[in-house]
């Protein structure tokens, strides 16, 4: 597809720009940088799994994804987080942490640079499709649906490890490693200290 200068109009020519081959115009200094959208996804639990939409719009359309979208010029990426639940999934968010920070890469369109954060509903807040789903719905993370786009289930791999290692670094309480319903044995009990004279 043929671009145009944005000044004076006239059809882009290419040329190596800082190592790199991009479009320029012939008659002044305007270069079409193909710089990356910003876009943010959210993973909200509850009710021990986590809320995916399923789309009612290309790309993906009647696929499952995480709440998410570009981020405006003038908003943080976080806002546009909060903004895009309100609007998907119809439903107020607290974010708890954020995720990671991802690169999509594209062949057809600028790239993104994917913001992930985990975040948890409101109280009080109900689920109900925004004009871009078809319906909501929370899934145990252990059988989600197929994804309508790959860094969504990137996302998602992520935040499980991510509660693995939180899961793993905290601190074990007495008997948390006992069955239910079975008491700790004195022998697991952690001996008194000895007063030394």
């Amino acid at each position: 597809m043929a671009h145009f200068c944005v000044r004076c109009g006239s059809k882009l020519e290419r040329r190596i720009i800082e190592g790199r081959e991009l479009e320029a115009c012939p008659n002044d200094d305007f270069v079409l940088w193909r710089d990356p959208k910003v876009a943010s996804a959210v993973v909200v639990e509850a009710d021990g799994g986590v809320i995916l939409g399923r789309r009612s719009i290309e790309p993906g359309y009647g696929l499952w994804c995480l709440p998410g979208g570009f981020v405006n010029h003038d908003e943080h990426p976080a806002d546009a987080a909060v903004r895009e639940c309100a609007e998907e999934i119809c439903a107020a968010v607290e974010l708890t942490s954020l995720v990671g920070v991802y690169h999509v890469s594209k062949q057809d369109a600028n790239s993104i640079v994917g913001v992930a954060y985990s975040a948890r509903l409101v109280d009080g807040a109900q689920l109900k499709p925004g004009s871009e789903m078809l319906e909501v719905k929370v899934f145990p993370l252990d059988s989600l649906p197929p994804l309508a786009f790959p860094s969504h289930r990137l996302v998602l791999d992520e935040f499980l490890k991510s509660q693995a290692r939180a899961e793993a670094n905290s601190p074990r309480r007495a008997g948390a490693a006992v069955p239910r319903g079975v008491r700790p044995s004195p022998a697991r009990a952690l001996p008194r200290p000895r007063r030394t004279l």
